[in-house]
C-alpha cells in the first residue's frame, strides 16, 4: 500500500510533457534573482581594482547556488508527477525560499549571509526530506535518503560560513564544490552506492522545456537590463546605438540558440539511447550558456551608460566580448551533444571573440559591442546558409 502510494507521486505515461503553470510561476522568482547577480557584477566591476576579482568570485558562489536550486527543482518536476499535492507543495515551498536568496543575495557576503544560507538549506535539505517521507515504501526512496544525507552533510559549512565572516568564503566555496561534487558523482553513500541523475527514467520532453525556459529567463533578464539602464540614461544619439546594439546582441542570441539544436533538443532526449545521459550533460552545458548571456547583459549596462566614454577598460572587454565568446563556446559543445559535429563557424566566432579583448584598450565600448555584434551576425548568417536548400538535420547525439 505504500508502495502504491509512493509510485503515484512518480510521472506516468500519460503525464503531460509540458512544463505546468506551477512551474513557470516558480520561474518567475529567477527573473528577479538574475537581475540581482547582474547587479552584483555591476557593483563588482566598479569595485576598487583589488576587490574585482574577490568580488565577481563571490558573485559566481551565489550564482552557482541558485543555479543548483533552480537544476534541481528542474530535474524534481521531470521525475515526479508536478500535479501531485506534495510535489507542488516542495515547488511552492522552494520559490518562498528563492526568493529570499534572491533578496539576501546583493548582501549575502555580508550582513545577509546567515538569511541567505538558511533559505539555500531549507531548499536542498527539505526537499529531499519531504520527498522520502512522501515515498514512504517505494524503492525511489533510497534515492531521496542519499540526497537528503549528502545536503545535510554540506549544511554545516554552509552555516559555519554565514556565522564566521572571516571565513565566509573559503568555507561556502567548499560547501557549493561538495554540492556539486553530489550532484556530478550521484550522491554516493558507503555501501549504497551512486544514484547519478544521468541514470534516472525522466520525461525528456519535459527535461528539454525547462532548459530552454531558463535560457529565455536569462534573455529576459537581459531585456530588462537594456530596457532600465537606457531609461535611466541621458537620451542620446551614442546610448540610442548602444541601447539598439544590445538588444540586437540579445536576438541573435536566441537565433542561434534555437537555430536546430535548440529546436530538437527535446526529441534528441526523447530517442536518445540514454535519455538521462543526454539529460545531465546538457544541465551542465546550459549553466554556461546562461552564465555567458548573463555577462553579456552586465556588458550591456555599461557600455549603454558609457558608449563613448574613451577606451573601453579590460574588465569590461570580458562582459562586452567575453560574455558571447562563453556563450559560443558551451553553444558548440551543446550542437555536439545533440548532432555529435561542432559547425566551424562556432570555433571562428570564439576566437574572434577573445581576440576582441586585447583590442578593447583600443576601442570606444560601442565600438566593442558593435564588433561583437557584427560576429554574431556572421554566425547567424553562416547557420542560415548551410540549412539552406537542405533537409532538416535529425539529432543523433552521440551521449
Amino acid at each position: 500500500m505504500a508502495d502504491g502510494q509512493g509510485a503515484a507521486l512518480l510521472r506516468g505515461v500519460t503525464s503531460s510533457p509540458r512544463a505546468t503553470f506551477l512551474e513557470l510561476f516558480f520561474d518567475l522568482v529567477f527573473v528577479f534573482a538574475l537581475t540581482r547577480v547582474s547587479q552584483r557584477l555591476i557593483d563588482d566591476v566598479s569595485a576598487n581594482p583589488p576587490d574585482v576579482l574577490r568580488q565577481v568570485a563571490q558573485t559566481v558562489v551565489l550564482f552557482l547556488a541558485l543555479w543548483m536550486v533552480w537544476i534541481l527543482t528542474a530535474w524534481v518536476t521531470s521525475r515526479y508527477e508536478p500535479e501531485r499535492s506534495p510535489i507542488q507543495f516542495v515547488v511552492v515551498a522552494s520559490m518562498f525560499a528563492s526568493m529570499v536568496m534572491a533578496v539576501a543575495l546583493p548582501r549575502a557576503f555580508a550582513e545577509r549571509a546567515l538569511p541567505f544560507a538558511l533559505a539555500y538549506l531549507a531548499i536542498q535539505v527539505g526537499r529531499p526530506l519531504l520527498l522520502t517521507l512522501a515515498l514512504r515504501g517505494h524503492p525511489r526512496r533510497s534515492v531521496t535518503r542519499r540526497i537528503l544525507l549528502w545536503f545535510t552533510v554540506g549544511a554545516v559549512p554552509w552555516l559555519l560560513g554565514a556565522l564566521l565572516p572571516p571565513a565566509q568564503e573559503v568555507l561556502w566555496t567548499l560547501a557549493l564544490a561538495w554540492d556539486y561534487a553530489g550532484l556530478a558523482l550521484g550522491w554516493p553513500v558507503p555501501r549504497r552506492g551512486a544514484a547519478r541523475p544521468s541514470g534516472w527514467a525522466v520525461a525528456g520532453e519535459h527535461l528539454a522545456e525547462r532548459y530552454q525556459q531558463f535560457f529565455l529567463i536569462a534573455l529576459g533578464e537581459t531585456v530588462l537590463v537594456i530596457g532600465l539602464t537606457f531609461s535611466g540614461a541621458v537620451f542620446s544619439s551614442h546610448a540610442a546605438f548602444a541601447f539598439t546594439l544590445s538588444f540586437l546582441t540579445t536576438a541573435l542570441l536566441w537565433r542561434i540558440y534555437f537555430h536546430r539544436a535548440g529546436h530538437v533538443l527535446a526529441e534528441a532526449i526523447r530517442v536518445a539511447r540514454s535519455p538521462g545521459v543526454l539529460g545531465e550533460s546538457a544541465s551542465w552545458t546550459h549553466l554556461v550558456i546562461v552564465a555567458g548571456v548573463l555577462l553579456t547583459g552586465v556588458g550591456y549596462e555599461l557600455v549603454i551608460a558609457h558608449p563613448h566614454g574613451g577606451r573601453t577598460p579590460t574588465g569590461w572587454a570580458v562582459f562586452v566580448a567575453g560574455g558571447p565568446a562563453l556563450f559560443l563556446t558551451a553553444r558548440a559543445r551543446f550542437e555536439y551533444e545533440i548532432f555529435a559535429r561542432v559547425s566551424r563557424s562556432r570555433v571562428v566566432g570564439v576566437v574572434l571573440l577573445l581576440g576582441l579583448l586585447p583590442l578593447a584598450p583600443l576601442l570606444p565600448p560601442v565600438g566593442l559591442l558593435g564588433l561583437s555584434v557584427a560576429v554574431l551576425v556572421g554566425i547567424a548568417v553562416a547557420d542560415t546558409a548551410r540549412a539552406h536548400g537542405r533537409p532538416l538535420e535529425r539529432p543523433a547525439s552521440p551521449l
